[in-house]
């Protein structure tokens, strides 16, 4: 089996700020969090969730994907790094320097 490279594989990110004002845009607010769940995003954040991809194209999937799936209203950003870049991120719980731990490639598909 061929590894994957940390430069091919790619972490997507979507960051975003929906209005919820009303019942209605917290409900259309819910149904895109859930909607990136379903399309094997992971929450990083309350309003930043991040999926690993296997590539350029697979990435271009997703992005069409979310595209048609967007909410009316508020913001919504892709970010896009590779696994080489994702490893460099510091992150902290607390005061506490915690290192993200890459998945196991056999978790990965």
């Amino acid at each position: 089996m061929t590894e994957l490279s940390a430069y091919r594989l790619m972490w997507i990110l979507c960051l975003f700020d929906l209005p919820t004002l009303t019942k209605a845009e917290r409900k259309e607010a819910a149904g895109f969090r859930h909607y990136l769940l379903d399309q094997g995003f992971e929450m990083a954040q309350y309003s930043v969730y991040m999926r690993l991809v296997s590539g350029k194209d697979h990435a271009d999937t997703l992005y069409r994907r979310i595209r048609e799936n967007l909410p009316d209203g508020g913001r919504i950003d892709i970010v896009t790094i590779t696994d080489k870049q994702y490893e460099n991120i510091i992150s902290f719980v607390g005061k506490v320097r915690q290192r993200r731990k890459n998945p196991n490639q056999f978790e990965l598909f």
